[in-house]
């Protein structure tokens, strides 16, 4: 049995002052830090994704409806899109970027910059397991977990939902019964 943990978007731009602020975001990274420095030993790889757009087409809009188009955010080579302060401490062993050239909600769109996909770590590293945290639940959080819950070698597929914030309560809660209908199993830290 060899698990992961995702750490997915946990980014200045998708906390409190950012671009795509989340209410809690700086807490929820708060959070997952202390999470992964107190587990660390219980998983065998860590895994980060970005938002890391450089020209990501409709995505970004002057006039976003903030479904399908967004103000600039996660802008690559910028502070906001760093991976949070509070994450410098864990041992990370994958970095991956996404959204580069196009919209990107899920962490399996992420490669790292060798070119390898997120799947492509997962059956390298053996994977079987995979814990996912990170912002937003409503959103790159859920997309991952259902991408995730695809791949038939992973036994299985939790989403840790004490270590993530939805952008809004009811997103959250509609994201909470999608995935509730999958094989994703939603589970507390703790």
């Amino acid at each position: 049995m060899t698990r992961a943990l995702i750490i997915v978007d946990v980014q200045p731009t998708f906390c409190e002052g950012g671009a795509l602020g989340i209410e809690g975001g700086n807490d929820c990274a708060k959070r997952i830090a202390k999470y992964a420095l107190r587990h660390e030993d219980d998983y065998d790889v860590i895994i980060t994704t970005q938002d890391w757009h450089i020209d990501p087409g409709d995505h970004f809009s002057d006039n976003p409806d903030f479904i399908d188009t967004w103000p600039p955010h996660g802008v690559a080579d910028t502070t906001e899109a760093e991976l949070h302060q509070v994450l410098e401490p864990v041992s990370i062993d994958y970095h991956l970027k996404k959204g580069q050239y196009e919209a990107a909600y899920s962490g399996l769109e992420a490669k790292c910059p060798s070119g390898q996909t997120m799947e492509d770590v997962l059956i390298d590293e053996g994977v079987s397991e995979v814990d996912i945290v990170g912002l937003a639940l409503s959103h790159c959080v859920k997309e991952t977990a259902l991408d995730a819950a695809r791949l038939r070698f992973l036994d299985r597929v939790r989403v840790l939902v004490d270590l993530t914030e939805p952008v809004s309560p009811e997103q959250g809660e509609a994201a909470l019964e999608e995935l509730a209908k999958t094989r994703v199993k939603l589970v507390h830290s703790h």
